[in-house]
């Protein structure tokens, strides 16, 4: 087992675990959400003045975990088309589900090649995002 996979293109993870670790051809990601690298922010939120959130774009952030599981993806030498089954967490399974299969068919447009997926809507997530997710790759030998 190889040690943790930390990307520096990658939102900082917020607790102790690594973005990634892989045991033998498997890369496992940890949870990963839409938090940009840069400044920690959220994309697509509107915050008030004590942190709350008052609304999101699930679109804006579909997009930008995707970018930061791509990010993992690039650090752990692992390739997008290496994923092979992602769950999703959604807080808001019924506002945001259809919106958010849009996005998922933009990355993956040939359901047959995508990775197996299972989307879960959940009450609360570490941090005021709406979505995060946990990935799975197959690396070559190469990797």
């Amino acid at each position: 087992m190889k040690a943790g996979i930390h990307a520096s293109t990658a939102p900082v993870a917020v607790g102790r675990y690594p973005h990634a670790r892989r045991v033998g051809n498997l890369l496992f990601l940890s949870g990963i959400g839409p938090r940009d690298p840069l400044d920690n922010h959220v994309p697509g939120q509107q915050l008030d003045s004590d942190g709350r959130v008052l609304g999101y774009d699930i679109g804006a952030q579909t997009h930008a975990v995707m970018a930061n599981v791509r990010a993992v993806l690039d650090a752990s030498g692992a390739r997008w088309q290496q994923l092979v089954d992602v769950t999703v967490f959604l807080t808001d399974m019924q506002r945001d589900f259809s919106a958010y299969n849009q996005v998922w068919a933009e990355y993956f447009p040939d359901p047959a090649s995508a990775p197996c997926r299972t989307t879960v809507g959940i009450d609360a997530l570490p941090t005021p995002i709406a979505i995060e997710l946990k990935c799975i790759a197959v690396l070559d030998e190469a990797n």
